[in-house]
C-alpha cells in the first residue's frame, strides 16, 4: 500500500489510546486528518465501521484498522524511521511493555471509578506495585529504552497526563521515591509530539470527566483547585 494513502485518525478528545496513534504518527512525520467523535452520541457511520464501537479507528484510503496496538504495529510495518528496536528480542520486550502500559491504564480507570475508599486505595496499591516495577527496569536516558524514543514512551505519555490531575487533588505517593520515572515523565511533557497529542483545553475536560463521576475521587475533588470545567465526557479511555 501507498505511503501517500490518506490517513485519518478517528479520535476522542480524551481517550488515552488515541494519544498513542496521534504520537507515532508525529514521530514519524506521517500527514494525517483527526476526526473527534462524541462517544454518548456514537455517529452512524462510526458504528459502522467501528467492530467494537471504540476508538481509535485509522482509516487507511478505504480500509479500518481499529485497535491501537494493531494500529501502532501496521504504522511500523508501513511508515519509518521504526520506532520499535531492530533486535527481536528486544522488541518482543518492549510488545510486553506496551501490555503493561495497557494494563496501568485499566488501573486508573479502576481508581477514578472507585466507588469508596477501599476500594480506591486497592487500586492505588495496585498502582504503586506496577511503577515501582517500571523504576526498576528504567535505564539513565530519557527514554524508556535509553536515548531513542520508542513506541513504550508513546504508550506511557498519556499515562502520566493523569497524575497532572490527581496530583492537584491529593498526595498519593503513586510515583513518589520513583527518580528514574519522573526524570522520564518530564521528558516526555516537552516532547513535541506529546504536547500535540491532545488538544488545549485537554486539562479542563478530563477534570470535568473525572468530576461528574459517582466516584471516590471525585468527592475528593469537590470545592478542589482544578481547572475550570469543561462539558463532561462519555468516556476517558474510549477504546484501547
Amino acid at each position: 500500500m501507498s505511503n501517500a494513502t490518506a490517513l485519518t485518525l478517528v479520535s476522542h478528545h480524551l481517550c488515552p489510546y488515541v494519544q498513542r496513534a496521534a504520537i507515532a504518527l508525529a514521530e514519524k512525520g506521517v500527514p494525517f486528518e483527526r476526526v473527534d467523535i462524541d462517544l454518548a452520541a456514537k455517529p452512524g457511520w462510526f458504528m459502522a465501521i467501528s467492530p467494537l464501537g471504540k476508538v481509535p479507528l485509522l482509516r487507511v484510503g478505504d480500509a479500518v484498522i481499529f485497535e491501537s496496538a494493531v494500529i501502532l504495529e501496521y504504522l511500523e510495518e508501513t511508515r519509518a524511521p521504526p520506532l520499535h528496536p531492530a533486535d527481536a528480542l528486544a522488541r518482543a520486550e518492549h510488545r510486553a511493555w506496551i501490555e503493561f502500559g495497557s494494563a496501568i491504564l485499566s488501573d486508573i480507570a479502576g481508581l477514578y471509578s472507585a466507588a469508596d475508599a477501599a476500594s480506591f486505595a486497592t487500586k492505588l496499591a495496585a498502582l504503586k506495585e506496577k511503577f515501582a516495577r517500571l523504576e526498576a527496569r528504567l535505564g539513565d536516558g530519557p527514554w524508556f529504552a535509553g536515548e531513542r524514543f520508542s513506541l513504550v514512551d508513546a504508550v506511557f505519555a498519556p499515562v502520566f497526563r493523569y497524575f497532572d490531575a490527581f496530583e492537584r487533588i491529593g498526595d498519593f505517593a503513586v510515583l513518589a521515591d520513583r527518580a528514574k520515572v519522573a526524570r522520564w515523565r518530564a521528558a516526555l511533557a516537552s516532547r513535541a509530539s506529546v504536547k500535540a497529542a491532545v488538544g488545549p483545553d485537554y486539562a479542563q475536560r478530563l477534570w470535568a470527566f473525572l468530576l461528574a463521576r459517582d466516584s471516590h475521587l471525585a468527592r475528593l475533588m469537590a470545592g478542589g483547585p482544578g481547572p475550570v470545567a469543561a462539558r463532561p465526557e462519555a468516556a476517558a479511555s474510549g477504546g484501547r
